[in-house]
């Protein structure tokens, strides 16, 4: 006979498994006692290694919390992700990696039977990322808040977010900005350059300009979180955590101002707004002041972390809060805030409005502040995730799905011939695309299509090369980087035009001067489907281009410069992200660069190496900066001033004794100026109302000296024209803006103003050579189109 419990032991028993429960959590490590301050604290901030030592002890204290590391930083530093949900769902992490990934592919799924119980099982996958521009440290503090409270709460309201969601916790896609902010916070603490940014670059390339890179791959760091997201996980919704000037509102969120990207479904516009307005609610309910919506930040551009995710079918939430300096508190004056104008959205910071009814009046601000705010605004997420997780996993659904419907109107595919000039760009942009999830596929039957994008006409395409079929789960991913952009014609009541939040154009294989055709309709289309067979690897692309195969993905790629030309590159203190990307596109195609320091120029020692440098880069960088550098009232001594009269004069010597300076955009006007050269800038003293190019595709004409001059597509933002002056002497003009249709994607105003005017020129000085680059030829380590221009300008 079976033995029974008595009710008495049963209570027993519950109570054992209560104490147990309540033992195990009190095991989990809360910030304060691992770190000796709670993350937010004025003036006190955990550096990365700090941070990974708590997420790992919160891992093994926690059965709620499981760490992994999903790759390393360009430095070499640990990236991790914190997986967090009850103990059951973290159990059984691979189950619903899988579920989710067949929500992303609606292929895979037979029937509604099948999805119903797939929809019934799953989880919302939510990511959360945190402080990816380093300087806006705040964020990845919090994120220990965060993972402890969810750890380790017991509330009803957690243990909903726990059971139905999985959270994907990021603290920081950034680990060696965070070591860099935080080591130079720590160093100056107590001294005049206390609360302000470090010397350099806090991403090794990139920047601030980390988060430009979401469609491009360049990034080691872009490249790992990519991976996680759209080719294991795809969570529903990505929330973006960043900070913004302190003179401006306390919070920035959802709904974005306009324009939209017509590519975004508008389902997804829709609950992007639901989750900002929730967040709102929540906020005003815990009275803080200040926060803003349908503000600022629009959803026209591609490339963001809170973007990208839109033409993955899923939900991007970008905040902002209102910085204070690194970790040191800020005193606020209303007066201050009277004369912040000009924001998109907003009358002015103290005037409520409909997306900003409580206006915060100034005061005190500390970096509690925004961890409190941020933590709310990350709850109300997570409790709608919760909330309505079936709603979001069905809508995931319903969007790939949609996907698949057979085009209408526009191109049903894009055809990447393999004859092409630039073979390694072709390479590198189908690597691109299919490390994003994109099916890109190799051809295998010859077929007849009409091409063209506005026009039609009947093209007959062989069996080589590959195609990109629209009708897929990513069609708008894919319709968006292989469509030229037309951003809307806004202009403000004075007829300045707007400026929009990023660039206005993007187009993908443009950029990488990448031969392509849009396929309207094509002749046996389900044939061809068949016949063609999927991209498995790079190297089978790089084999059908005659290209040597790659060791790795993204590998580095071969020098191919002619000569071996000794390459100094200028990089002062102010942090550049043009100098950046300028040594990445170097260092990608293996080419030797050195470092020239403020004193080195300021010296006269251009040394390269083992020998004198037989060029130096100018990166776009402003007169101002390069001559005066960081302010000494902020900086301390060996840090503080740029070149100086003295550099000037030392790099006049350099290239008067046979030197070569190369120049991008800004950094030339010091060389013009300086230099006393018979060139001027053609666009400057235009009005916004005259001419206007926020970041846009153009065509430049390049004269290689062999009749016909070659067209080229360049990027263009804000960038500069040049008129060589009458009767110049030994000067020539090697490329020009086109004279008649000179915008390929994007948006110009007064085109007329550029047409025709020199894009590159050449001077001769002394024995020496300056090549003026009146655009970034290296724009974002995206153009690849330009960057043999660099080359060719780097061979003496």
């Amino acid at each position: 006979m079976a033995n029974r419990q008595s009710p008495k032991s049963i209570v027993l028993c519950l109570a054992a498994a209560a104490i147990f429960a309540a033992a195990a959590f009190a095991q989990a490590p809360s910030p304060n006692s691992v770190l000796g301050f709670t993350p937010g604290d004025d003036r006190k901030v955990a550096d990365w290694d700090q941070i990974v030592d708590y997420f790992r002890k919160l891992d093994k204290g926690s059965p709620r919390v499981k760490v992994e590391e999903i790759g390393r930083s360009t430095l070499g530093r640990p990236l991790i992700v914190a997986f967090i949900s009850d103990s059951d769902n973290i159990k059984k992490l691979d189950k619903y990696r899988r579920i989710n990934a067949q929500l992303a592919d609606p292929r895979t799924i037979s029937d509604e039977a099948e999805l119903s119980k797939l929809v019934k099982d799953g989880k919302t996958i939510v990511a959360i990322s945190c402080s990816i521009h380093s300087t806006e440290i705040v964020a990845s503090q919090m994120s220990m808040n965060l993972a402890y409270e969810l750890a380790t709460a017991g509330d009803p309201a957690t243990k909903e977010i726990l059971k139905n969601t999985i959270l994907l916790l990021i603290p920081s896609p950034n680990p060696d900005g965070i070591e860099i902010v935080a080591d130079w916070y720590k160093k100056t603490l107590g001294t005049k350059s206390e609360g302000t940014a470090p010397p350099e670059l806090y991403h090794h390339y990139a920047g601030h300009d980390d988060n430009r890179d979401w469609f491009m791959m360049n990034l080691v760091e872009t490249r790992a979180v990519t991976k996680l997201f759209w080719q294991e996980w795809f969570p529903e919704i990505v929330y973006d955590v960043h900070q913004q000037g302190q003179y401006s509102s306390r919070f920035i969120i959802p709904p974005f101002f306009d324009p939209i990207n017509p590519r975004i479904a508008p389902t997804l516009l829709r609950e992007v707004g639901l989750i900002g307005y929730k967040m709102a609610a929540d906020l005003q309910a815990a009275n803080i002041a200040g926060v803003a919506t349908n503000s600022t930040y629009d959803t026209w551009w591609h490339g963001g972390f809170r973007s990208a995710p839109y033409y993955h079918n899923s939900i991007g939430i970008l905040s902002e809060a209102a910085s204070v300096q690194l970790m040191t508190p800020v005193t606020v004056k209303l007066e201050d805030l009277r004369r912040s104008r000009g924001v998109r959205g907003l009358a002015d910071l103290t005037t409520p409005m409909t997306n900003y009814p409580d206006p915060w009046l100034g005061g005190e601000w500390h970096a509690s502040d925004i961890n409190r705010i941020e933590m709310i605004a990350s709850r109300g997420l997570l409790s709608l995730a919760a909330k309505y997780r079936e709603r979001y996993l069905r809508n995931f659904y319903d969007l790939g799905r949609a996907n698949l419907a057979p085009v209408s109107g526009g191109p049903q595919a894009f055809y990447i011939s393999k004859e092409q000039e630039r073979p390694e760009s072709t390479s590198r942009l189908i690597e691109i695309l299919r490390w994003q999830g994109i099916e890109v596929r190799k051809v295998g039957r010859a077929f007849n299509a009409v091409g063209g994008e506005k026009e039609r006409s009947p093209v007959s395409v062989p069996k080589d090369g590959w195609i990109v079929f629209v009708d897929q789960p990513q069609k708008n991913n894919v319709l968006s980087l292989f469509e030229r952009q037309e951003y809307p014609h806004r202009l403000l009541p004075n007829g300045d035009a707007e400026v929009p939040y990023d660039v206005a154009g993007w187009t993908l294989p443009l950029q990488m001067g990448v031969a392509y055709r849009p396929l309207r309709e094509i002749g046996e289309l389900e044939k061809l489907r068949a016949a063609s067979k999927l991209v498995e690897s790079v190297n089978d692309v790089r084999d059908e281009l005659g290209l040597p195969d790659a060791k790795a993905p993204f590998a580095k790629i071969k020098n191919p410069m002619l000569s071996s030309p000794r390459i100094g590159l200028y990089r002062g203190f102010t942090g550049s992200m043009d100098e950046g990307w300028t040594r990445f596109v170097l260092d990608t195609f293996s080419i030797p660069n050195y470092r020239i320091t403020n004193e080195q120029m300021r010296s006269g020692k251009f040394e390269c190496g083992n020998g004198l440098c037989d060029s130096v880069i100018l990166p776009s960088d402003g007169e101002a900066s390069v001559l005066r550098g960081l302010p000494a009232s902020r900086y301390p001594e060996e840090l503080a001033g740029g070149i100086g009269d003295e550099g000037v004069r030392s790099l006049k010597k350099f290239v008067e004794d046979g030197g070569r300076v190369v120049c991008f955009d800004r950094g030339c006007d010091l060389v013009i100026g300086k230099f006393e050269l018979p060139v001027r800038e053609a666009l400057s003293g235009l009005k916004r109302s005259e001419f206007y190019d926020p970041g846009s595709i153009v065509r430049i004409e390049v004269d290689r000296g062999e009749g016909v001059p070659e067209e080229v597509p360049a990027y263009f933002a804000s960038s500069s024209a040049y008129d060589v002056l009458p009767d110049a002497k030994n000067v020539r003009v090697t490329a020009r803006y086109a004279a008649a249709n000179a915008l390929l994607s994007g948006w110009m105003l007064g085109e007329e103003f550029l047409n025709g005017k020199a894009a590159i020129v050449e001077a001769r000085y002394g024995k020496g050579s300056i090549v003026m680059f009146g655009f970034r030829p290296q724009h974002r380590g995206q153009s690849w189109a330009t960057f043999s221009l660099i080359f060719d300008a780097l061979e003496k």
